[in-house]
């Protein structure tokens, strides 16, 4: 039983490979789980071809957890379009590049503040210490 798709320019074994790449899984591997009828040449052989059967596009969905119609329908020059269309948008772009969470200068300024805070309780405990020792000097 072999699987139509409406787009000629999807090719079900290149996604395979992707797919099974982009898991970090080996040919070997995927051979293993397809069972004794499978070795790395016939997993080769598969991901060259333009349409699979869905039986075995099935499997191999179900081994790499990936739904079948990710195997079926990814199709590589959409996917680049999206990316390009988000990215190349100015109005992404904008809110990408102008509205940080947080303002440098805000951010430099609390860090200043911090810093005067902790020279001032620096400085009042060095107060407070010379005059617990002029106490004990004007003691003794």
């Amino acid at each position: 039983m072999t699987h139509t798709t409406s787009n000629p320019k999807i090719h079900e074994g290149r996604n395979v490979k992707r797919f099974r790449e982009m898991l970090g899984i080996k040919q070997d591997f995927l051979a293993f789980e397809l069972g004794s009828d499978w070795n790395q040449q016939r997993i080769s052989l598969l991901e060259q071809r333009e349409k699979i059967d869905s039986d075995i596009l099935e499997q191999v969905s179900a081994i790499l957890k990936i739904p079948v119609e990710a195997l079926r329908n990814f199709d590589e020059e959409k996917a680049v379009n999206v990316i390009s269309n988000t990215f190349n948008d100015s109005s992404m772009l904008n809110a990408v590049n102008n509205n940080p969470t947080f303002h440098p200068i805000d951010k430099l300024l609390q860090l200043h503040e911090e810093k005067i805070a902790l020279y001032e309780r620096m400085l009042k405990e060095k107060d407070e210490m010379m005059g617990r020792l002029e106490r004990l000097i004007v003691r003794n």
